[in-house]
């Protein structure tokens, strides 16, 4: 793991610091995936000064019957998709394996959708390979958390965590789950992702569909 302080004007400039701390590992051939759609920003600028593609990694809850905000699990996308499902509080809430089934399903639409709406069709391949999960931040680590674990299960290589800003607390918590975490900043107290930043916008879809974009013919014109 490694941290410490730092402040941020904006995702694009945490984005290349990222990268700089990145660079020195030497990474084989990696993949950069990013969290939508703050990650993105991040994770465009960790793909062009690693040569790396860069692809989205979307996220969705599954959540409890009648309750959707509780979550209960977590669908993963990517070209084999996971499903994480925390088997104990399932029972707890009466989901039925029915019911999961179905939420999966749902969830799987929706991210097809999204991906239509990005333009990103096609989520690259990375059995076996070396994969970089990038978000602009972690507050409490569990949308991270499912998407390590589905990594794990979908057999990447090696699996390294890289966010500009997160507590000591959640990558203890997600350590177990990635091969290294390279975090810039783990201040104390912390507060809110969005506090290291002067300039936290929203990112629009537009912006996430121009960036994935510029990567994708970055891409392609460095294996020509």
């Amino acid at each position: 793991m490694t941290s410490s302080q730092g402040y941020f004007n904006d995702r694009r400039e945490a984005g290349r610091k990222l990268a700089d701390a990145l660079a020195v590992l030497a990474l084989a051939d990696p993949i950069i995936l990013a969290l939508p759609r703050g990650g993105v920003p991040v994770g465009y600028e960790v793909a062009k000064q690693l040569k790396a593609p860069l692809d989205i990694l979307m996220v969705r809850k599954i959540g409890a019957p009648g309750h959707e905000e509780y979550g209960i699990g977590a669908l993963v996308d990517g070209a084999s998709p996971q499903v994480v499902i925390d088997e104990a509080t399932a029972r707890l809430v009466g989901a039925t394996p029915e019911y999961i089934q179905g939420e999966v399903k749902r969830q799987l639409a929706e991210i097809e959708r999204r991906r239509a709406a990005f333009g990103s069709g096609l989520a690259i391949p990375y059995a076996g390979r070396t994969v970089v999960v990038v978000d602009d931040g972690i507050a409490t680590g569990g949308t991270v958390k499912a998407a390590l674990k589905a990594l794990r299960k979908s057999g990447a290589g090696r699996i390294v965590l890289a966010v500009p800003v997160a507590p000591r607390s959640a990558l203890i918590d997600l350590e177990p789950w990635c091969d290294r975490i390279i975090c810039l900043s783990s201040p104390e107290p912390f507060y809110a992702v969005g506090a290291h930043y002067a300039d936290f916008g929203q990112t629009s879809d537009t912006e996430v569909v121009d960036l994935l974009a510029k990567a994708q013919e970055s891409s392609e014109a460095g294996a020509k």
